[in-house]
């Protein structure tokens, strides 16, 4: 039997993965970077039940059957070891490299090799990353080092240049439906709506799927994101408070419910968020504490990213594009007033936001930024399709 993998809908990764199994001598660092929630973990996960399962033949491995196989699915194998960042800044220090170090030095306990997995680790600090260079430019025998990265440009070069490098994209809405058809439970094209709305992030989509009302509270920081088109610089700046309750609200309702066994490497930090009692039409505003508020902006961010794309779409007459299906007429109508090339360079400008708030900046400032350069909708546009 052939081996069995839980990654889907990244075919020249896995294909990476599984030539690393089947092979005598697997690369001894690997790093693995693309968007959040697509799979990393899952597939670093799939490599090390694969290079330590205890199936007779490579081809056979994961067979998901052997002790091997079930400790790790179980978390508890001894020769695999996991860091992921901690603390209240969400690093990867340098205590944990210097640990793990000291643990990779010694001869495998179980299996043929160690697996250590180094779970975002663009957010390594520099003290840490010159700690797996050293470990990186004289690897023990014996052992596996992998790394996923959102962005591998807060690594440094050297640390880059050592290590065999595969990249994963988003994955396609057809193979998240037949995730969550399998997992959840959930018909086809149920299924495709969201995972184009998820953006092929397979993590998101899990969780869009197990609790409803996160699609309810996008939808909702969508449409407020929708009506600053038209609003003062004033009114967009007043707003910033509301959007970060609201991506607070979306991280803490995405965290009751995170999926651990396809992507638990992008389960969130659980979020403590008080409310109080004004808000608009009577809801609560979320007041996240200071180490929240990031993961708030993040998912705030992360609907904006969505947003704008859709718009640029619309904006071209794309509306078969949209991901954003619950939305799409005031997407087209927004779109008929939305400057296309202008919607393009605000979605890069999300994509380098989201970069510099993962290296720690600002998040209210980044926030406040946004709001100002969002772009302005085309009052003319609509005088002149009345006309």
């Amino acid at each position: 039997m052939a081996g069995t993998f839980h990654t889907r809908g990244q075919p020249t990764a896995l294909a990476f993965v599984k030539r690393a199994v089947a092979s005598v001598r697997p690369p001894h660092a690997l790093l693995l970077s693309g968007p959040p929630r697509v799979g990393k973990t899952t597939l670093l996960l799939d490599l090390a039940a694969g290079l330590l399962c205890l199936a007779e033949q490579p081809v056979d491995r994961p067979c998901r059957a052997c002790l091997a196989c079930r400790k790790v699915e179980a978390a508890t194998h001894p020769d695999v070891h996991r860091l992921a960042p901690e603390g209240a800044g969400g690093q990867v220090r340098l205590g944990q490299v210097q640990a793990l170090a000291s643990d990779l030095a010694l001869l495998p306990l179980e299996g043929r090799c160690r697996v250590a997995i180094i779970e975002h680790a663009q957010r390594m600090n520099p003290d840490a990353q010159n700690a797996l260079l050293k470990l990186l430019e004289e690897p023990p025998a014996q052992v596996t080092i992998a790394l996923a990265a959102d962005e591998p440009a807060g690594l440094l070069p050297t640390v880059i240049s050592r290590c065999a490098r595969v990249r994963l994209g988003p994955v396609a809405p057809a193979a998240i439906a037949q995730i969550l058809a399998q997992r959840a439970g959930m018909d086809i094209a149920r299924g495709e709506s969201i995972g184009r709305q998820s953006a092929g992030q397979v993590g998101l989509a899990l969780e869009l799927a197990a609790r409803p009302e996160l699609l309810i509270a996008r939808g909702r920081l969508a449409r407020s994101l929708l009506d600053l088109l038209d609003a003062d610089r004033r009114t967009r700046l007043g707003a910033a408070g509301q959007l970060i309750a609201d991506g607070a609200e979306i991280a803490a309702g995405a965290t009751a419910e995170a999926s651990s066994a396809v992507e638990d490497e992008e389960a969130p930090k659980a979020l403590g968020v008080r409310t109080s009692s004004r808000g608009r039409g009577g809801r609560g505003v979320a007041k996240p504490a200071p180490a929240e508020r990031r993961a708030a902006v993040a998912h705030v961010l992360d609907t904006w990213r969505e947003l704008a794309r859709d718009l640029a779409l619309a904006s071209r007459g794309g509306a078969a594009e949209l991901r954003g299906r619950d939305l799409i007429d005031e997407l087209a109508a927004a779109g008929k007033r939305t400057d296309g090339p202008q919607m393009v360079r605000f979605v890069e400008r999300l994509e380098g936001a989201s970069r510099a708030l993962d290296a720690y900046a600002n998040p209210e400032l980044v926030l406040d930024v946004l709001l100002v350069e969002w772009p302005r909708a085309n009052a003319q546009a609509d005088s002149s399709q009345a006309a």
